[in-house]
């Protein structure tokens, strides 16, 4: 499976094809660059509109993040919601995290409209503590009550220490509605239901250059172009210089998943759910059983430059061991790295560069229910149907800083681990 590195997802695809690269001319309404889950649900809400469309991609379909991350799915932002009511006022904080609610209903009705046999969806996610705090998980489950009619729960530290075997967890936060699932499958899925619905993609066709002056765009690879009316921007993290102002208004920052031999007892012994699990730091690790339970899926931990894949399962193996200590010995079969694409503020770019040209894009650390949403409302806009992507205009495309940005977010990662590992030795000498 060349072109989506050495990754799980790639391994257990169903959809094995290839898709040929574009050579000469074609027209469509709508030409759509990345063939991420952005670009791809766009695209299938405008091809069920009977918009003629076009997708083009790089690599191949799902070969970003949309096809290498933890496959988690629930609502929120990579930043918190207080932090969106600091930005856009109480009013609109509300109407964006209803629309994250949203993108994860896009998801689960596609599945279902596509009848994906392939992409079992395991519902729970546990949200756990590192600390002691009961009052503060409380509080968030009234507020999610009062303001979006959205149930949680908090789990008691035993509660929590039963599924969980480790002693470097508290209390949790668990949500029922999350699910966790098959990104990649599903990324393959929505391409094929395009092409079912007349739309083409083409994979292996980096965009070379653009045209956006005229009525009609012009969308040009190194054997083919695409006139249309609309152009969306949907490159996420391996935005590169095609449009300067999107690639300054982003920070490409890796991402690194591991994933465990099969050692159904041992993991058994650690892992006594099936429900997906993040920790409360700012970049902390995210996990999940997969196999039916006999393999471990682990991710965490940010850098803005990839690191050698030897060298992260390495760094990835000593975070799950001193999680979980029972898990010492237990080899990682394989180790991957993605670039999810962040902007300053950690909210998505979505927008409208200039008439007909939009982008989407930007949804590093809770992307799988924010580019369904992303998408969604993109395909709207073109279509004339709302106007919701103004939601996200608060935000907008933010100098990313150069150099100096790529460092100062190196910096901050490092700060906040500091500052997580120092709340967390004070709970610890609590107990």
């Amino acid at each position: 499976m060349a072109g989506y590195g050495d990754t799980y997802y790639a391994r257990t695809l169903t959809d094995m094809s290839q898709r040929s690269s574009l050579d000469g001319s074609v027209h469509a309404d709508v030409a759509i660059i990345g063939g991420g889950l952005a670009g791809l649900t766009a695209a299938l809400d405008l091809a069920r509109a009977c918009r003629s469309v076009v997708v083009l991609d790089a690599e191949r379909v799902g070969w970003g993040a949309s096809g290498r991350n933890g496959g988690f799915v629930g609502p929120g932002y990579a930043t918190s919601h207080a932090n969106i009511t600091r930005m856009v006022g109480a009013e609109k904080a509300q109407a964006l995290h209803r629309l994250s609610i949203e993108g994860v209903r896009i998801v689960e009705e596609n599945i279902d409209k596509l009848a994906m046999s392939d992409n079992k969806r395991v519902y729970g996610k546990m949200s756990v503590l590192r600390y002691h705090d009961p009052d503060g998980l409380a509080r968030q489950c009234e507020m999610m009550k009062r303001e979006f009619d959205y149930h949680l729960e908090v789990m008691p530290t035993d509660a929590v220490r039963n599924v969980l075997r480790s002693q470097k967890y508290y209390q949790a936060l668990y949500d029922p509605a999350c699910f966790h699932f098959h990104p990649l499958n599903y990324a393959r899925a929505l391409a094929t239901e395009i092409e079912a619905l007349n739309g083409r993609i083409f994979e292996g066709s980096r965009v070379v250059g653009c045209d956006f002056e005229g009525a009609d765009k012009i969308v040009r690879t190194a054997h083919g172009e695409v006139r249309a009316r609309d152009v969306v921007l949907a490159g996420g993290g391996y935005t590169d210089e095609l449009v300067p102002r999107l690639r300054r208004s982003i920070l490409p920052i890796a991402t690194y998943v591991l994933l465990t031999e099969a050692a159904p007892e041992r993991i058994g012994d650690a892992v006594r759910t099936p429900a997906a699990i993040s920790d409360n730091r700012r970049a902390g690790d995210y996990y999940r059983l997969v196999d039916d339970g006999t393999r471990l899926l682990w991710g965490g931990r940010i850098t803005t430059r990839k690191t050698e894949p030897r060298r992260l399962a390495q760094m990835m193996q000593r975070t799950m061991v001193s999680t979980y200590p029972q898990l010492e010995g237990v080899r990682v079969e394989t180790a991957w790295a993605g670039l999810m694409a962040y902007a300053r503020h950690l909210m998505p770019l979505i927008g409208q560069l200039q008439e007909g040209v939009w982008y989407v894009y930007g949804f590093g650390g809770r992307g799988m229910n924010t580019t369904a949403i992303g998408g969604r409302v993109i395909a709207e806009g073109i279509l004339g149907t709302s106007d919701r992507y103004r939601l996200y205009e608060p935000f907008g495309l933010v100098w990313n800083g150069g150099p100096f940005g790529v460092a100062a977010a190196q910096l901050t990662y490092w700060t906040y681990q500091a500052m997580d590992l120092a709340k967390e030795r004070r709970a610890a000498r609590a107990t």
